[in-house]
Formats: C-alpha cells, sequence, structure tokens
C-alpha cells in the first residue's frame, strides 16, 4: 500500500535535519491554523497534545523528539538527538527549498509550455514563486541540499541551479501530473525518470533521423491525399503529425517488453495517417477508396476513415501482431470494445498479467473529457472482470471539438485528461510541435504501463490545421486560432530547421526526402518500413471455420444423461470444510436430484448444465453481469460464498483444463462499456460461449449504442462475426415500468439481413439447447434472449432430463395438450411467459376448441415451420396474436407482416387478431391493481374474443 508523506518520514531509516525542519514547520502552521495541514499531520499532532498533557502548544522540542523515537522505534537506526533547540535562518530556508522542489513535482505543469501556438491561457502558479516560499533572489547563490532528488547530480548545489533543473524538468514541453499517485513506487519510478535527464530525450542521430523520417511520411501523406483529393473527407491529422513517430516508438518499446499483440483503438481524426504509415496499409488500396471502388463481394461497407486493419512487423524482440479495430462515430465507445478484444487475447494466451497483448487507445479531447463510457471504462481497469494490465491512453488534443474550443463551453476541468486521476494514472501533457518530447512521453509511458501494469496518459497537444473536415471553413468560428495557425509552420519544418542547425540533416536533404515520398505515393507503394512478409500464423486466430453458414445450419445439442448425472453430482458438491448457505445448499441437492432424473429440471438447473456440458466438449464459457454469479433472482448460484470465510467456490471451474475455462464475473454497474467490453471479447473469441446479463432487461438500453452501432451492424459493416450472447429479463409481473421490458421492440425493428436472432425459451429444456446451440453451430451471430423472471421457478416452465438429453432447440412450439387440431375453432400465438397464463384459464374453463401455439424464434422468423404448424388447423374461425406488451411495444409491429404473410399461405380467409395492452408510451402500469386488470383483460380477450 502506498504510504503518506507523513509514513515515509517515519519509514525513512534516519530523521534528518532537513525532516526534522519540515516537522518543525508543520508543526509551526498547524499552531497557527490547524485546517491549513493535511487531515494526517492534524490527527497526529492533536492526539500528542493529549499523551503530553501540555496542551495545544506542544513544546516543538518534543514533536521532534517524538519522531525521532518513532524513527528509531522502525529501523533501529541510530538518530543524533544532540541538536539545537533552535534551528539557523539557513535550514528554515532548506525547508522552503525542498517545499519549492515538491511544488516544481506537483504544480511544474501549470507552467510547462505544451501549447505549440501559445493559445491556451494559464493562470499565475504562485507556489513556483520565491516569494511565495519566502526566498528572494538574494538566495540563488546559496547552496542548497537538492534531498533525494536526481535532478541535480550532487547533494548540494546553489539554489539557482535547482531552480534550473526544475524548470527544464518539469516547465518545458512536457508537463507531467503524477504525485498523485499513491503508490510510492510508482511515483518514485516516474519522478526519476523525468529528473535524471531533465526531461529531455537526447536521442542519438540515427534516431533523429527515423524520427524525421516518419514525420515527412505523416505530413507528406496528408499534402498528397489534399492534392489529390481535394475538399474530400478524411479527417486529416496535419498539426498533429507527431502522433505518427509516437505510434512507431510506443510499438517498438512493446515489443522491447515482449509484447506479442497489440490492438489499437481511435477514432476518425488521423486514422488514415495511422493505417497507410504504422499499420501498413498499401496506398494504392487507400486510393481506390477515395475512387468510390466497391469489392464485389462487399456488404453494405463503412467509410474510409472507419476501416480497421491488421499486419505484423518486426521489433527488438520479435514479431508483433497489430490490430486497428473498426470504429463507428459515436465517439470513444471503441475503447472498451479494445480492452475486450485485448482481454480475449490474453486469455488465449495464458496471459493475466497483460504482458504478452497492450491495449493502445487514441482519443480526441473533447470526446475524453465528455463522453461518460471513457469513465467507465478507467473504473473498469483495475477490476477482476476486465483488467487488461494497464492501457496506453494518447489524447489527440487539437484543442477543439468540432467547432468548440472554449473551455468554459467543453468542459469544466483545466485539462481534458481529468478523469483519468480518478484511477491516478500519471499523465504527460506534451507540446505535439517538439516531436522529441512526445517521443520521450511514449517511451515513459510505454515503460510504465509494461512495469506496473496501469493505464498512463499522454495529453498530445497539438492543433488541426483545417477544419473538422477538409470542406469546413475553421475560420466561421474560430478566426482567431486560425489565424495563427496559417502562420504557423509545421511540425516537420520546425524539427528540420532544428535538424540542420545540429548538422543531423545536410541542405537540401529534407526537399529530397519530401520528393522520394511523393514518388512512392504515385506508385501507390507501402509506406511503412517494419512489415513482416510472412507472419506468424500462430499470431492469428483462424476463422475460416465459422464462415458461410445460415441461421438454420444444424447443431446436435443432445447430451448424455450419465454425464447430465455426473454434472449434478458435481455441481452439488464443494470443497472439505467449505460452510454452504443453508438454502444454496437445498437448491444444489435438488439439482442433483433433477440431473438424475427424480424430479423435474428447472430453469436454473437447465442452464448450469448447460455450461457445464459445454465445458466438458472443450469450449469455454464466460458468463459477465451484474450480480450474474447468483443471479438478480436468485436462481443461478454458479458461485458458493462460505458462510464461515467468506471464500468463493465456482463448481464450474471444475471442468476447466489448459484449453478450456470458465469465466464468472460480476461486472460494475455499467451497460455501456461492460456490454461493449464483452463485444470485443465474443468478436476475438470464436469457440467460446460469452454472455452478458443485464440485471433487468429494462437496463439494456444504457447500451443501446452498442447494440445499434456494433452488435446488430458490425457484420454488414465491417464483417465482423460474433456470438455474443444478451440475457435480458422480461416479463410483466406488476414491477412497474422500469422492471418489466426489455424493449423486444427495438431489437426486433433492428432484424435485417439475418444479422441477428431474437429467442423467447419458455421451458428450461429450452434455454439448455438454445445456449448450445449457440456454441455449437458454427455460425457466429449475435443472441438475444429475453429470459424469465417468474418462470425461473414456475412448475409448468421446468422439463424432464430426458427433454435435455435427447430434445433439441424448437422454433415453434405447438400445442402441448390433448387437443384435436383439426377441430379448433380459436388459435392464439404468443411468445414468453403470456403463454402460462393463457394455458391456466383454458384449463380451468376447459375451452377445448382453442389452442395455444409458441414462437419461441421472432427472428430470424420461422416461417416455413409456422406454416406447417398452421395447416393442421382446418377448422379455425378466429387466429389471435397475443402479447402482454402494449399495442406499440413488444412483437406485434414488427412480426405482423410475417404473421399475415404465413397466414396469406395456409388460411387466406383468416385475418390476425390482436390481443394485448392498449398503446402506452410507458411500458408498464406502475400500479399492480391495474397491472393485474390489464393482464387478466388481455388474456381474457385472447381466449374469448375482445
Amino acid at each position: 500500500m502506498a504510504e503518506s508523506l507523513l509514513e515515509r518520514m517515519l519509514s525513512s531509516s534516519h530523521l534528518s535535519a532537513n525532516s526534522a525542519s519540515y516537522i518543525e514547520a508543520m508543526y509551526e502552521q498547524y499552531l497557527a491554523n490547524a485546517n491549513d495541514v493535511p487531515e494526517e499531520w492534524r490527527d497526529y499532532f492533536s492526539t500528542l497534545a493529549v499523551k503530553s498533557n501540555q496542551g495545544a502548544d506542544v513544546a516543538h522540542r518534543t514533536v521532534i523528539d517524538h519522531f525521532e523515537r518513532l524513527g528509531r522505534n522502525r529501523f533501529k537506526a541510530k538518530v543524533d538527538r544532540e541538536s539545537n533547540e533552535y534551528i539557523s535562518e539557513h535550514e528554515r530556508k532548506q525547508i522552503r527549498v525542498l517545499e519549492l522542489v515538491n511544488e516544481y513535482r506537483s504544480r511544474g505543469h501549470r507552467r510547462a509550455k505544451i501549447d505549440p501556438l501559445g493559445l491556451i491561457e494559464r493562470s499565475p502558479c504562485d507556489e513556483l514563486t520565491l516569494e511565495w516560499h519566502q526566498l528572494s533572489a538574494a538566495d540563488l547563490d546559496t547552496e542548497f541540499s537538492t534531498g533525494s532528488s536526481s535532478f541535480v547530480q550532487r547533494e548540494t548545489a546553489p539554489l539557482q541551479e535547482i531552480i534550473d533543473a526544475l524548470e527544464e524538468t518539469y516547465c518545458s514541453s512536457i508537463g507531467a501530473e503524477y504525485t498523485y499517485i499513491s503508490d510510492e513506487q510508482q511515483e518514485l519510478y516516474l519522478r526519476q525518470r523525468f529528473e535524471s535527464v531533465h526531461s529531455q530525450a537526447n536521442f542519438e542521430t540515427d534516431k533523429q533521423l527515423q524520427i524525421f523520417e516518419r514525420l515527412t511520411a505523416a505530413e507528406g501523406l496528408e499534402s498528397y491525399l489534399q492534392n489529390r483529393y481535394p475538399g474530400t473527407k478524411r479527417f486529416g491529422l496535419e498539426g498533429g503529425e507527431s502522433l505518427i513517430p509516437m505510434m512507431h516508438e510506443t510499438l517498438q518499446r512493446l515489443g522491447h517488453w515482449e509484447t506479442k499483440e497489440c490492438v489499437i483503438g481511435m477514432a476518425h481524426r488521423g486514422r488514415l495517417n495511422v493505417l497507410v504509415n504504422i499499420l501498413g496499409k498499401r496506398t494504392s488500396d487507400l486510393f481506390d477508396e477515395f475512387e468510390g471502388s466497391i469489392p464485389e463481394d462487399a456488404n453494405s461497407g463503412d467509410v474510409k476513415y472507419h476501416q480497421g486493419f491488421s499486419s505484423n512487423f518486426y521489433t527488438p524482440k520479435g514479431e508483433m501482431h497489430v490490430a486497428l479495430s473498426f470504429n463507428p462515430s459515436h465517439l470513444e465507445i471503441i475503447g472498451p470494445v479494445v480492452e475486450g478484444s485485448v482481454r480475449a487475447r490474453q486469455d488465449r494466451r495464458k496471459d493475466p498479467l497483460g504482458t504478452l497483448v497492450a491495449p493502445v487507445l487514441i482519443h480526441g479531447d473533447a470526446a475524453f473529457a465528455g463522453q461518460g463510457v471513457v469513465m467507465e471504462t478507467f473504473q473498469m481497469s483495475q477490476t477482476r472482470g476486465y483488467f487488461t494490465g494497464g492501457t496506453i491512453h494518447v489524447i489527440l488534443n487539437n484543442q477543439i471539438g468540432f467547432t468548440t474550443s472554449e473551455r468554459v463551453d467543453a468542459r469544466s476541468t483545466e485539462y481534458c485528461s481529468e478523469v483519468a486521476k480518478m484511477v491516478q494514472a500519471p499523465i504527460l501533457h506534451v507540446n505535439g510541435d517538439d516531436v522529441e518530447a512526445v517521443v520521450f512521453a511514449a517511451q515513459v509511458a510505454t515503460d510504465y504501463r509494461c512495469a506496473f501494469g496501469r493505464d498512463v496518459v499522454i495529453d498530445l497537444v497539438c492543433y488541426r490545421r483545417r477544419g473538422h473536415n477538409e470542406a469546413e471553413d475553421p475560420f466561421k468560428t474560430q478566426p482567431l486560432m486560425y489565424e495563427k495557425i496559417r502562420s504557423h509552420p509545421t511540425t516537420r519544418a520546425l524539427y528540420a530547421k532544428k535538424l540542420e542547425q545540429l548538422g543531423v540533416l545536410q541542405p537540401g536533404q529534407a526537399h529530397e526526402m519530401a520528393t522520394e515520398l511523393r514518388d512512392r505515393l504515385d506508385r501507390g507503394e507501402r509506406i511503412a518500413l517494419s512489415l513482416v512478409s510472412e507472419p506468424d500464423e500462430e499470431l492469428f486466430v483462424d476463422w475460416r471455420p465459422y464462415l458461410g453458414h445460415d441461421w438454420d445450419a444444424p447443431a446436435d445439442t443432445t447430451y448424455s444423461r450419465t454425464d447430465l448425472r455426473e454434472i449434478g453430482q458435481v455441481l452439488a458438491s464443494s470443497p472439505t470444510g467449505f460452510v454452504v448457505h443453508r438454502q444454496v445448499a437445498k437448491i444444489l441437492e435438488d439439482r442433483e436430484k433433477m440431473l438424475a432424473g427424480a424430479a423435474e429440471v428447472n430453469w436454473g438447473c437447465a442452464e448450469i448444465a448447460a455450461y457445464a456440458s459445454l465445458l466438458k466438449q472443450g469450449l469455454s464459457v464466460r458468463l459477465v453481469g451484474q450480480d450474474v454469479s447468483i443471479g438478480t433472482f436468485s436462481h443461478r448460484h454458479a458461485a458458493l460464498y462460505c458462510q464461515r470465510s467468506g471464500s468463493e467456490y465456482i463448481a464450474l471451474q471444475q471442468y476447466q483444463n489448459d484449453e478450456t475455462r470458465f469465466s464468472l464475473y460480476n461486472s460494475l454497474l455499467s451497460e455501456e462499456a461492460a456490454l461493449a467490453f464483452e463485444y470485443g471479447y465474443a468478436t476475438t473469441t470464436p469457440n467460446a460461449l460469452v454472455i452478458w446479463e443485464a440485471q433487468f432487461g429494462d437496463f439494456a438500453n444504457g447500451a443501446q449504442v452498442v447494440i445499434d452501432q456494433f452488435l446488430s451492424s458490425g457484420e454488414a459493416k465491417w464483417d465482423r462475426l460474433c456470438g455474443l450472447v444478451m440475457l435480458l429479463p422480461h416479463g410483466y409481473e406488476g414491477q412497474g415500468p422500469e422492471h418489466s421490458s426489455a424493449r423486444l421492440e427495438r431489437y426486433l425493428q433492428l432484424c435485417a439481413e439475418h444479422n441477428i436472432q431474437v429467442c423467447v425459451p419458455s421451458t428450461s429444456a429450452q434455454i439448455f439447447h438454445l445456449l448450445r446451440r449457440q456454441a455449437l453451430r458454427m455460425m457466429r451471430r449475435p443472441l438475444i434472449v429475453m429470459s424469465p423472471k417468474s418462470l425461473l421457478r414456475h412448475k409448468l416452465a421446468t422439463s424432464t432430463v430426458e427433454e435435455l438429453a435427447d430434445g433439441a432447440w424448437q422454433n415453434i412450439i405447438g400445442e402441448c395438450d390433448e387437443i384435436d387440431l383439426a377441430k379448433a375453432k380459436r388459435l392464439v400465438l404468443c411468445s414468453g411467459k403470456v403463454f402460462y397464463g393463457l394455458l391456466e384459464q383454458r384449463r380451468q374453463q376447459e375451452m377445448h376448441d382453442t389452442a395455444i401455439v409458441r414462437i419461441e424464434q421472432l427472428y430470424p422468423f420461422p416461417s416455413d415451420e409456422l406454416a406447417a404448424e398452421l395447416r393442421q388447423f382446418s377448422s379455425l374461425e378466429d387466429v389471435v396474436w397475443c402479447q402482454e406488451e402494449p399495442r406499440n411495444q413488444g412483437a406485434w409491429y414488427s412480426m405482423k407482416h410475417r404473421l399475415e404473410n404465413v397466414l396469406e399461405l395456409t388460411h387466406p380467409r383468416l385475418a390476425f387478431r390482436y390481443a394485448g395492452r392498449d398503446a402506452y408510451a410507458a411500458p408498464a402500469s406502475g400500479f399492480q391493481v391495474r397491472a393485474t386488470a390489464r393482464q387478466e383483460k388481455l388474456v381474457r380477450e385472447a381466449l374469448h374474443g375482445g
């Protein structure tokens, strides 16, 4: 655990004069105003006053002596206690100098020269002045101790030299924020990295030339595209070109740490440049996209600045696979998707510390400060279910969001990066025009992430040379900023001038390099230089077996009764000495009986049995969501908790091996980032069943962006397959408008081109076979499940163990009672829980002329199967669609035309009649009496007519 300043002083091997003086100064400040000192010091001094019986004003010597005794007791160190009672003026100034040093460490960033345009308004930082610390120009030549710092390579130095070193370290092109980090090792590591070299890169000539070559490639590509395709949207990198040498350095540095894979997420700004100059996309392919060519086998596709890419290239420690994730225009949502993809790769490589696979996220300044999913993703970073070993965040801070550049409009914080402090991520603000400082920041950030497994942020302060897109005139809204930009030299021009002055570049060499680049672009060549010609195929996942399958692809979901019995025994067991909660123990005992065939199998048992069977067949299972270990409705109990020790036991993990794992995580209270993470995981792991469960289906719309932009359209836009399962508890049970509806209608509205599956299983056998089908069938498309609540324990919703062992998923479930279908006058079609209300009423009223058929898969709609079912009814006079949801919600509007098309084939004289709630703005009533009355009414209308 990190130590406070107080603890650090107590744990030092000796109490120096400097420390003693500092303590005394702190005590004097306490006496003047107790609220002016930190709480830990205030508590200490007040406690000491009581113990010493000296009242509030304890003698200074008593305070110092007490600290000395603590120091001796902790480390048995000899302390010189023969100090004078009064310290000298020089010692007092020494304290102030050390305080000044600490102020530079914590506040120097406020004076750093991080803005290439010089437009950022910085408030004066009085804490960095001599006067604030009661020092003066007369003290500048006086020698003072430098304490534990390394910015001056000796124990003492003149104050002027100390200040000069601090200014160069903390107030030049890098403004570092890190002193809030509570872990002392991490803080000292960063301090050493900055202070040992005064935050200066000091690169060799070869390194400088490499950096310049990459700047040339970055600027040259933008210039070439502007000339060849003037006015065409590309969301260029002009003004932020130093991102390219930064990214190259980051990837090479990751390779130095033996990272084998890196996944990058970024928005549209600069994406084409990263694709070409980092990922190695052929420029000829990019030009084809500009010119509108469409591959013959293309789906709906996406714009060129949303496209993903992957490649392999060389690093100092071997080959690395780098993937740039596909990206929608919904800013920052790609972040948790990338994290999920990285976690999947780490799990595949058995890389729990995140050493072998690393995420890099490139943000915009306005979105980083404004989008809540950024906070959610940070909050996930150190949790069990979402840990990826730290993320390198790069904020491409061009100081403007579309047309909004005023800080008073864009955010409430000084920097756009403040949200990262919630996880104590260090933040390195760096001037984008000082490309060597940018590359140095990348080195420090990458090393920190790899050394400590935590997030780090580089705030790359730059500018946008053109408008939001190339067709926009930015002078309309930012005339002063763009007047400054118009006369501002490019980053490459500034660096070329510097290198020419140093003799690194010869006169005319910069021009020759630009000309050579244009020639290569004319030829449509690759620009990236480190690509592997024959990539290591072990770095890839083979998706070919999952291609070309439609929703009706066969899958054998039967399972041995013997193995089911054995599963029941394993699930009912627990370690010796593990005390299971009494009620949970009864559930486990019942499950063993159910899978042995001695009792009907309920929902929770069937679901857990499905997971166990898949694990035994070599498929991993990942189940994540709020409260999933027990289940929102206490039906699952996949994890047990010892009533004596509190320890956790997950019986399903008994089926794990080197290749198969069962992952169960209660998620943080988030829908958006949590679902996005699981989408990223599922798109990277085809041979696993990945499930996200909402606490209530109603809350899933907190992740609507993920559902709309990824789940329903990712395959059409980017050819990304995904087998993610969403379990959405849904059902009208009088719990009000916020706990009744998973918004089934929303998912059905998204259905087209067989993009997703929407199912409403109504029995335990159905969920068993549905989950097994999703994993065993080679098709990989999202599965949306309207899972039940009250049916979890409904006796009529149970199944026999034979139905699990020998059955299969049924898209349509026909009449379950002994009714003569040929004589039935009325047919009620429905889905979900409402079936049991209809069934019970029909049985009570002995209505033998009314049949009830369940449609368990609403999309892709099983037209042929429904038609075959309807043809058994030759005497129908009334055909009803019954649902619990209001008329404007649920399945009715999306299903009506499909139902009518089938009815036209089988019973052309008939038309469907609707039985359900009237159209309502809210999903359900908040009054139990009204909810019950409406439920009874819709059942009555379905069985008897309006």
